[in-house]
């Protein structure tokens, strides 16, 4: 006989014959907090970008041929309330919690499709903001636990 005990005798180590629930690794922690920075990061650049387009309508160039005719004023307060949204679920999902992952990726996705929509007015800044929410997504999907700062 041994003298250590069975693993089924344990009691954390749930039943007999399966093996412990995954860790998350150090990658997908640091990928969560990272996601969690930009959304606060991204979510501050839309609040700023949303005061730009209501307060004064000649920051961005206006295209009429465009198909999603929407006023400046109307994608700034678009992005104003996106941007506070961002900003909220960023701190959130550095708080850990459990509301903000699922929140943290449905914002993000609304976010690419946002900025799709605004490429028109800022091509550049658009992809970039495209690209860093398709990280924070990713990010956030492959996370699964708590607390992430």
């Amino acid at each position: 006989m041994s003298d250590r005990p069975s693993p089924a005798h344990h009691p954390a180590s749930g039943p007999p014959g399966s093996s412990p629930p995954p860790a998350n690794s150090a990658w997908a922690t640091g990928g969560a907090t990272l996601a969690a920075v930009l959304l606060l990061v991204n979510g501050a650049l839309l609040v700023l970008q949303g005061i730009a387009a209501i307060a004064e309508d000649d920051v961005y160039v206006r295209h009429d041929s465009y198909l999603y005719r929407i006023s400046l004023t109307g994608w700034g307060w678009t992005l104003l309330a996106l941007g506070a949204l961002l900003l909220a679920t960023g701190c959130g999902i550095l708080a850990g919690r459990l509301w903000a992952r699922a929140t943290g990726i449905t914002l993000a996705a609304l976010s690419l499709v946002a900025q799709f929509l605004f490429l028109p007015y800022a091509p550049v800044w658009s992809v970039v903001v495209m690209a860093l929410d398709l990280f924070v997504i990713w990010a956030l999907a492959v996370y699964h636990g708590g607390r992430v700062g």
